[in-house]
């Protein structure tokens, strides 16, 4: 049994090719890039090495049958109608979805009217749908939402303080995002804990381009950084993360911009990029390095809200079994992981500085033994979280059908 992980970006394919005959096992994974553009690249990672492909990709169909014979290429896939399944991200599953579903017509028309919810996203993850059910019509899809993990947040955290009707008939809530990394996360830093998941309490951190916290009590999401749009919560690569919405209506109103203007300000020039010119966390280093200040406030300004972020959910939480760094930056800089534990020895946790720098890849425990809270670098995997989700609604679809 061969499960297709997909993640359909408006000009990108990125896909995991999964054994779940027993247990899951990671077969083969790959990226297109450029998608629509004169040279798109399509790479194909497996045990034999790195291979690219350069052609001209009109759309996602021709995406996915240039994927195809990549995999058809190396024995991995002779078509797409053997697999068992085919498992799709999907950013936005508004208040509809709280679990994977298989989906139908009906489940198609829910996830575009949440278009309007994730505008730059569910487009894209349809496209992805849309294309591979014409490839294979007999292959069960699995959509899983990225906003599921928080679905259950307490209405004290969901909740904005607006008129009764705002929420109740326009749905103007915090979703939160993320949710199938900080899900991964969860499960992740429990195995290194020894308990189950119920049993912690954590704060997890998915920091990269874009980068959100996650509180999680006896293993259930009660907060999370992000809200109605993936905008709200942390500093980002290109997004402002926490703003006084009075900025936007004074910009506007006040200075004429359109809402589209604002739009790209708020998703594309703002957070680290709107600092100091870029969103690469390792150039705002060298560069802060270097002795340039504007890098060096975009890095303050980075971790300082992170730090915040968790005093806040250690309060909430009222006691931290570990916090958890991931994603692109949380994984990989060191000096992120020490500025944002630096000063907070008084709410337990105490980094081993050895241990941090000397931190290469997987799962670890980083924290000094006098720590009352764990601290734990991991590799976030939302492809893994998507396979096992959907593995156990394929073995359910499987005993009813025999």
């Amino acid at each position: 049994m061969k499960l297709f992980v997909l993640n359909s970006g408006s000009s990108s394919l990125k896909y995991t090719l999964f054994d779940i005959s027993d247990g899951i096992r990671e077969i083969v994974s790959g990226l297109v890039e450029r998608i629509g553009e004169q040279e798109s690249t399509a790479t194909l990672l497996h045990k034999a090495g790195k291979e690219s492909v350069t052609a001209q990709i009109a759309d996602h169909h021709g995406a996915q049958e240039l994927v195809l014979r990549q995999l058809r290429g190396h024995g991995y896939l002779k078509a797409f109608s053997d697999l068992a399944g085919c498992a799709h991200r999907v950013v936005h599953g508004g208040t509809k979805f709280s679990e994977p579903i298989l989906i139908d017509q009906q489940v198609l028309e829910v996830i575009e009217a949440l278009i309007p919810l994730a505008p730059l996203h569910n487009p894209a993850n349809l496209e992805g749908i849309r294309t591979l059910m014409n490839l294979s019509p007999n292959t069960p899809q699995i959509a899983l939402f990225d906003t599921a993990f928080h679905h259950q947040m307490p209405e004290v955290a969901c909740r904005y303080p607006l008129p009764e009707e705002i929420f109740t008939r326009l749905n103007i809530r915090r979703y939160g995002f993320h949710g199938l990394s900080h899900h991964y996360l969860r499960d992740e830093a429990a195995k290194l804990l020894g308990k189950r998941p119920e049993q912690c309490n954590l704060i997890t951190l998915h920091l990269g381009n874009g980068a959100s916290a996650a509180a999680i009590r006896a293993g259930k999401s009660i907060d999370t950084s992000m809200g109605f749009t993936p905008l709200e919560g942390l500093v980002m690569g290109t997004r402002p993360g926490d703003l006084d919405a009075g900025i936007l209506l004074y910009l506007m109103e006040e200075k004429g911009m359109s809402a589209e203007i604002v739009d790209q300000l708020l998703n594309h020039e703002s957070g680290l990029k709107g600092l100091c010119d870029t969103n690469d966390m390792r150039e705002i280093l060298a560069q802060k390095a270097r002795g340039d200040r504007q890098a060096e406030l975009a890095f303050e300004m980075f971790c300082y809200r992170i730090k915040k972020y968790i005093g806040a959910y250690i309060a909430i939480l009222g006691g931290v079994d570990a916090v958890v760094f991931a994603g692109g930056i949380g994984e990989h800089s060191a000096t992120v992981r020490e500025a944002v534990c630096s000063g907070l020895e008084h709410l337990g946790l105490v980094l081993d500085r050895t241990k941090n720098r000397r931190f290469s890849h997987g799962a670890k425990m980083v924290h000094h033994p006098d720590s009352r809270v764990a601290i734990v670098v991991a590799q976030t995997n939302e492809a893994m979280q998507m396979a096992r989700e959907s593995a156990e609604i394929l073995k359910e679809l499987k005993m009813m059908n025999t």
